[in-house]
């Protein structure tokens, strides 16, 4: 029996439901905790409330429980997604965009401060542009009764 719950649940490209939760949950987080900050603190939005460093630490926290959801998910779904040869561009872009993410969020902590503004709009621009991504793949896979 269990042998075959965990086939149902595991089919080409699909997550078992913890995972996608996790997955999602975790990006989303990172995502929305990295956007207010920037609203904040760039955009001086509310920057009494957006702009407070517990919202760049919840961001950073976020970051790394990211990190941790894409590290479950590499093994098989995006194996499987290459196997597929679906939704090949959003996935691949994805994936090289939190590669350049963690590159940049690492220089922003780490870094020379002579590079910090240049990679302080780095970070955003691709936390953006991954962020409208990692929503459209999310929603082909509804469109298309795949998730």
């Amino acid at each position: 029996m269990s042998k075959h719950i965990y086939q149902s649940t595991t089919r080409l490209g699909k997550m078992p439901a913890w995972q996608k939760w996790f997955v999602l949950i975790a990006m989303l987080t990172c995502s929305l905790s990295g956007i207010a900050y920037l609203l904040g603190h760039q955009f001086f939005i509310q920057k009494d409330i957006l702009g407070l460093h517990s919202v760049l630490s919840c961001h950073g926290i976020a970051a790394m429980i990211a990190t941790l959801a894409l590290g479950t998910i590499l093994p098989f779904h995006l194996n499987a997604g290459l196997k597929a040869k679906r939704k090949m561009v959003s996935g691949i872009s994805q994936l090289g965009f939190l590669v350049a993410l963690l590159i940049s969020g690492i220089l922003l902590y780490y870094g020379p401060v002579a590079i910090r503004e240049g990679i302080i709009l780095t970070h955003w621009v691709i936390g953006l542009i991954f962020f409208v991504i990692f929503i459209l793949h999310g929603l082909f896979a509804q469109l298309k009764g795949c998730t």
